[in-house]
């Protein structure tokens, strides 16, 4: 597909400033995956090779300690039939997100998630023989072989992770296991995105539109209020009637996630689930002692929201319109590639050519379609090939913040691949997503200077302070969540809708100032963790909170034009996974998300949004 946008006019027209944005921007892209396969015949070929290479793992047991020849060859062979196993697990992944109603696609995942698991169990052997061979041995073969260098950091995690690592028996049943376990997000996935039918509703000026989780994150932000009333009403009615099944799925991820911390000898799941990337439990404490000290600052915005929209008795359908209605024109992809461009430019001549490289392939899969998976991503786990980009691309403000956002993640995948070899290129949450989230604040940043009035400049601020809202607040108040409904478990306590509906909803007035009478919180709405996907992802979301606070620390200082944190961001990101997220922050640029001092950046930044509103005001 050709197409709309070249690397040379992306470049001349950020060059030149032009304004001259295209309204009628229907460019739409679909991501080409021959790039990973010709064809579905190839993909085929490929499974059976990677099958009959994972059968043949099995000859390399008992040889790592041979010598540190042997322990080289087989780690190249291992990481080699990873490679493969991977590249074929992304080419179903991605072709079954872009319909997952396709009974072909979803078989193929299938299959490719079983290989998987078959890899996982060929390879469970790998560190109790790593920990029989010795920290000492291990250290001598380190000295001897310079190939193993590749391996070095896998090798010392395994060493750290002794006290957790199990007999080669049981950890070949944890493998077998790792599809059942695996289990709730595929049902999650089945019934968000392709079994329940979706609503329609008729808005005030006669539009029926239907309220798909696409549809509801657009008409959620219509200026009549009774239009968002009924677009709460409505699309959370909806989930109600999920509500028991949905809580029996998550209920499920929970005791899956009991499961495998307790068999690994973890006090707890989020014990276990800081271990695996090298988090100090003080990360997650001072984040959430940070925030719950910051709500009076959320409460000023929720009320500084109700006095803009002029509505005095604030409620949740009232989170999302903008503060201000303006005409900003649509935000298509040619307009949104553009802007984004331009905001980005203090990263610097490299990140931009990377950056406009990837706009000139065929890399994205941009708008929603029937059956598409919801939401936006970048995988960027190919390593020999390229990021893929999912967008639901709805032509709006908030869909050029999010195309920003994961087109961060892409430059992060192409500059730690480019500056690691395979086997430490993959890199943790915990840093990604400051890769993606400081690209928001840029282009919130460029939006503000480049307003042409008061109006739009109070929309941008507006649209700033909500990113600030979704990611520093509301993703904590999740992980409040998702460590209140691990705990519950860890007590024996049984996890069932209602009882999750009751523990959310507790969260969503002590966050939101219901008792406080900042914002009102319907009980209906309460049902709002049955919708959210990241519930499935394992203590992943309070890293969306951290990665706005480190966003925020280094943007602050980039806008102040220091030169000197802006290549230590970089390095960051090209360092991808060679070391734990904490020591690359620390090390890198002396970022030590343990203290409170990195979380004061975002909180200022809050603050400084709301006084220059009220300036103009």
């Amino acid at each position: 597909m050709k197409k709309a946008l070249s690397v040379l006019s992306l470049s001349v027209s950020v060059l030149l400033g032009t304004q001259a944005w295209a309204q009628d921007d229907t460019v739409r892209y679909e991501w080409d995956l021959t790039d990973i396969y010709a064809d579905v015949p190839a993909w085929e070929s490929a499974m059976d090779t990677i099958s009959e290479r994972i059968d043949n793992l099995s000859t390399l047991q008992g040889t790592l300690g041979d010598s540190s020849a042997s322990m080289l060859s087989a780690l190249r062979e291992i990481s080699a039939t990873n490679k493969e196993a991977v590249r074929a697990y992304v080419y179903t992944s991605l072709e079954r997100d872009a319909d997952q109603r396709v009974a072909e696609t979803q078989e193929r995942f299938g299959l490719a998630r079983q290989l998987f698991t078959n890899l996982g169990e060929a390879t469970s052997w790998i560190s109790p023989e790593v920990l029989e061979v010795g920290e000492e041995r291990v250290n001598q073969f380190l000295a001897e072989e310079p190939g193993l260098a590749d391996f070095e950091f896998m090798l010392r995690d395994i060493l750290r992770r002794a006290p957790h690592t199990l007999d080669q028996q049981t950890e070949a049943i944890l493998a077998q296991a790792g599809l059942v376990l695996s289990s709730p997000e595929q049902i999650y996935e089945n019934y968000a995105n392709a079994d329940i039918p979706w609503p329609t509703v008729t808005l005030s000026d006669g539009q029926e539109v239907t309220l798909s989780q696409a549809g509801y994150s657009r008409w959620r932000t219509a200026e009549n209020r009774d239009d968002r009333k009924l677009v709460f009403d409505t699309f959370w009615n909806t989930w109600n009637q999920y509500a028991d099944g949905m809580g029996a799925t998550l209920a499920s991820e929970v005791q899956s996630n009991l499961f495998t911390a307790r068999v690994r000898n973890h006090e707890s799941v989020l014990a276990h689930n800081l271990f695996d990337d090298g988090l100090p439990p003080e990360i997650y404490t001072q984040l959430v002692s940070q925030v719950n000290d910051a709500l009076p600052v959320f409460h000023r915005y929720l009320q500084l929201r109700g006095r803009m929209l002029g509505v005095d008795d604030l409620r949740y359908y009232d989170i999302y319109p903008p503060l201000v209605e303006v005409d900003t024109g649509e935000f298509g992809l040619k307009r949104s590639e553009e802007i984004t461009f331009a905001a980005l430019e203090p990263f610097g001549e490299r990140y931009l050519e990377l950056l406009a490289y990837g706009l000139s392939q065929d890399w994205m899969h941009s708008h929603p379609q029937p059956g598409k998976r919801s939401g936006a991503y970048m995988n960027g786990s190919v390593y020999d090939v390229h990021p893929y980009v999912l967008l639901n691309h709805t032509d709006d403000y908030n869909a050029m913040s999010t195309f920003a956002h994961e087109w961060g993640h892409a430059v992060h995948s192409l500059l730690a691949n480019e500056n690691n070899p395979y086997e430490t290129a993959g890199y943790s949450t915990f840093i990604a997503e400051m890769a993606s989230t400081i690209n928001e604040i840029l282009l919130e940043e460029y939006m503000i200077a480049n307003a042409e009035t008061d109006e739009e400049k109070l929309f941008y601020l507006g649209g700033a302070l909500e990113s600030i809202r979704g990611t520093f607040f509301r993703q904590t108040m999740f992980a409040e969540f998702e460590l209140a409904i691990h705990q519950a478990a860890e007590r024996g306590e049984p996890l069932t809708g209602p009882r999750l509906t009751e523990i959310y909803g507790d969260l969503l007035k002590r966050y939101h100032g219901h008792d406080e009478g900042v914002l009102t919180i319907d009980d209906a709405y309460a049902v709002e963790w049955a919708f959210i996907p990241h519930f499935y992802y394992d203590f992943y979301v309070f890293q969306y909170a951290t990665s706005i606070s480190g966003a925020a620390w280094f943007a602050e200082q980039f806008l102040a034009g220091d030169t000197e944190v802006r290549d230590d961001f970089i390095r960051v990101l090209s360092a991808g996974g060679s070391d734990y997220p904490h020591e690359i922050l620390l090390n890198e640029a002396g970022l030590d998300m343990t203290q409170p001092e990195a979380y004061g950046p975002v909180l200022r930044r809050m603050t400084d949004l709301m006084d220059r509103i009220e300036a103009l005001l």
